[in-house]
């Protein structure tokens, strides 16, 4: 019997972030390994004219809880969604919803927060950092509270080289930061952000980093413990193979390099894709908790949930994985492929970067009107190119994350427990991964068909062919203009001709007397 699901047997759990990718998946691990927990309190906002009903009754209904649904059958009858929103204070919870929290909950688990990279920093704050702030206060009132685990990043600290499983001060104090968000307007806050986040590369790790240090001020006599995972990707194992629901992560770029909008990335091929299944995540996370109510450590104990220290995949494996699932070749046969570029960070590659991704798009805009359909390629290749820019900082560099505390969790576990809740990362194999991500990707979050991939090459030759002739053509005009403006250009130009013809000359030559 495994201890870690018995311990959760006869809680009451508070998932902050619960709709989100994370909190899906730590939902049905929960409600799979200890059927028999007493309810799990879910913080929910309406959605587009939805009830909070609907919105449990839709995650309910995905292919995810399929096999909750079979070891807990009235698992709609122990999710307590509460209308809550992380924007304003207190939530804008009733009372009385916010009385059962109080009195009720066991556990929490602080996975909300605000994933976008060019997110503006008011915003950014109040989820990550006010929101953080706000929850502990919550925490601090709750007298049967055993645990509370804050769900960060590997990233937050992703200025340094080398990262220790510690909470690192920041510059500017969380609370000055949090009070100058309600006087400051909005335009001061835009001129003023760049200096605020300093070598940090966007408001996300910035604010995660200072939700870290709410953490550790507001933590008092709890029980607190931070997770930090790397860049969170498809399941691994759990509950099945592959299973995605956002673009998030990686997840967009596969589908771009798959679909042949994407034909080159300016990154660091041998730099440490430092990708971790979700379920991996969820599975220290749920260790973490169990460790943290029962050992009660002394102090806030941080957790890395990252791969590369442990099992290394670059950018580069990974890419090619990627091609080579998508076309249905060997994966050698994609390291052979023309169009699997990684390119050299310069200011030549990426204007040839944006001019060759944007004008075929712009060219197949232009045949959609004709066709009398919408266009929809140059908004689509934008927001791509956006994408693409706002990853750049994270897939040219790699990190080195201590794993003293995880490697320490593990070691407690029993065999059994390793067994139901394992995040033993060297046990992956990338390339088997890789691949079920992508048809993941297709089966679940495309949801296409997965007999239509004869189809799918087709198209993918027909975009790779356009992208060739667009390019031959761009070099063409080029060459062109440097030969008008050229004398050098020119006498090169002519020596290659010159060269040709002779070399044809010759060869028809040599074929007449051999006849």
């Amino acid at each position: 019997m495994s201890t870690i699901a018995a311990f959760y047997g006869g809680k009451s759990i508070l998932i902050t972030g619960a709709t989100g990718f994370m909190g899906k998946v730590l939902m049905e691990k929960l409600f799979r390994t200890s059927p028999d927990l007493k309810v799990i309190y879910i913080l929910v906002r309406p959605k587009a004219g939805q009830t909070l009903q609907q919105r449990v009754f839709q995650i309910l209904n995905s292919k995810l809880f399929e096999k909750v649904k079979e070891v807990c059958p009235n698992v709609h009858e122990k999710i307590r969604a509460i209308y809550a929103d992380l924007n304003q204070n207190d939530f804008a919870m009733s009372e009385e919803d916010m009385q059962e929290l109080l009195s009720c909950t066991n556990i929490v688990f602080h996975c909300a927060a605000t994933v976008r990279f060019d997110d503006p920093l008011r915003h950014a704050v109040q989820l990550n950092v006010t929101a953080t702030q706000q929850l502990l206060l919550m925490a601090s009132q709750m007298p049967k509270l055993e645990a509370f685990v804050h769900i960060s990043t590997a990233f937050s600290n992703c200025n340094l080289k080398h990262i220790d499983e510690v909470i690192y001060p920041c510059p500017v104090e969380p609370k000055k930061i949090i009070d100058s968000m309600e006087w400051l307007d909005d335009s001061i806050i835009d001129e003023i952000t760049p200096k605020l986040i300093g070598d940090q590369p966007n408001t996300y790790t910035y604010t995660k980093a200072l939700g870290e240090m709410v953490v550790q001020q507001e933590s008092g006599n709890l029980n607190i413990a931070i997770v930090r995972p790397s860049i969170v990707g498809a399941t691994w194992q759990e509950p099945f193979p592959g299973w995605v629901d956002n673009l998030n992560g990686p997840s967009g770029l596969i589908i771009a390099a798959g679909k042949g909008f994407l034909r080159a990335i300016r990154a660091t091929p041998m730099a440490v894709a430092d990708l971790i299944p979700v379920d991996t995540v969820v599975n220290l996370t749920l260790a973490v908790g169990w460790y943290t109510a029962v050992h009660r450590p002394k102090s806030t104990l941080v957790y890395h949930c990252t791969s590369g220290n442990l099992n290394p995949c670059n950018w580069l494996k990974m890419g090619l994985q990627v091609l080579a699932t998508f076309e249905k070749i060997p994966l050698e046969r994609a390291f052979r492929r023309p169009y699997a570029n990684f390119t050299t960070n310069n200011f030549m590659t990426q204007y040839w970067n944006a001019v060759s991704h944007r004008a075929p798009a712009i060219i197949y805009d232009f045949y959609l009107r004709l066709t009398g359909r919408k266009p929809r390629m140059t908004k689509l290749m934008n927001r791509l190119l956006k994408t693409l820019s706002m990853m750049e900082y994270f897939i040219n560099r790699s990190w080195e994350w201590s794993t003293y505390n995880t490697e320490m969790l593990m070691s407690e576990l029993s065999p059994e427990d390793q067994r139901v809740f394992n995040f033993d990362v060297r046990q992956l194999n990338w390339l088997e991964y890789i691949e079920n991500y992508v048809l993941g990707i297709k089966k679940y979050l495309l949801k296409e068909d997965m007999a239509g991939i004869p189809e799918a090459k087709q198209h993918l030759k027909r975009l790779r062919n356009i992208h060739y002739l667009f390019n031959t053509a761009l070099f063409l005009i080029a060459w062109r203009l440097l030969i008008a403006r050229s004398q050098m250009a020119r006498n090169v130009w002519f020596f290659i001709v010159s060269f040709c013809y002779k070399f044809l000359s010759y060869f028809r030559a040599s074929s007449t007397l051999k006849v």
